[in-house]
């Protein structure tokens, strides 16, 4: 009686085997499932990242020197020191004071002018007619406190130019700040202004010398 007969075992071996064969197909489309679901993800990620990265290229000149820096260290990445933007700080400064000199005068244009007062009173006689004293002791005087005065203003003018431009040979998309900006811009605006009037003032058409008659 407990014996089983061919039948019943090839029919048991049967069923063993389908049941395995549903095991591995059930396992097999699940696998197919989770390729596919990931097929899906990585697919919808890219175009995310993407709009991501080009609207943060949008954004990137909008940002401010302290957004600049928080965004690199979201990403891991660090500001280089030659972008620092302490350099061009520096030389808008440079390019305002020496646009207010020009235009306030300085010591080196003082100098220069009384040196030349001085020669002229040298080199002129006594007996010189009174026009000829003046221009000879006055006008060289104011002639050469206009060439310093003019120097000034033209440095003032460059190292402002070259402040504003300076971001342009730096690092991509690195903002200038905006007070660097608005130095840099009074250091132009005041050596352009100090040329124009040390130049008025080399022609004497601007203060001329007084005529003697």
């Amino acid at each position: 009686m407990g014996t089983k007969t061919v039948d019943e075992a090839a029919n048991e071996a049967t069923e063993v085997k389908s049941d395995a064969e549903t095991v591995d197909v059930t396992k097999t489309d699940v696998t197919k499932t989770d390729v596919t679901k990931t097929d899906e993800e990585v697919t919808e990620t890219e175009p995310e990242t993407a709009a991501a990265e080009a609207a943060a290229a949008e954004d990137e000149d909008d940002l401010t020197e302290e957004e600049y820096a928080a965004e690199l260290a979201k990403l891991g990445l660090e500001e280089p020191e030659s972008a620092s933007g302490v350099g061009q700080g520096a030389a808008a400064v440079v390019s305002a004071a020496l646009g207010f000199i020009s235009l306030s005068g300085g010591w080196i244009g003082t100098l220069a002018g009384a040196r030349a007062q001085l020669n002229g009173q040298l080199h002129t006689a006594s007996t010189a007619s009174v026009a000829t004293q003046i221009k000879e002791v006055y006008g060289t005087s104011w002639h050469a406190t206009a060439i310093w005065a003019g120097l000034f203003a033209l440095v003032a003018a460059l190292v402002g130019v070259g402040a504003l431009i300076r971001p342009a040979f730096g690092t991509p998309g690195k903002p200038q700040a905006t007070w660097i900006k608005s130095v840099a811009w009074a250091g132009v605006v005041l050596g352009v202004v100090g040329l124009l009037l040390a130049v008025l003032k080399y022609t004497d058409a601007l203060l001329a010398m007084p005529s003697a008659t």
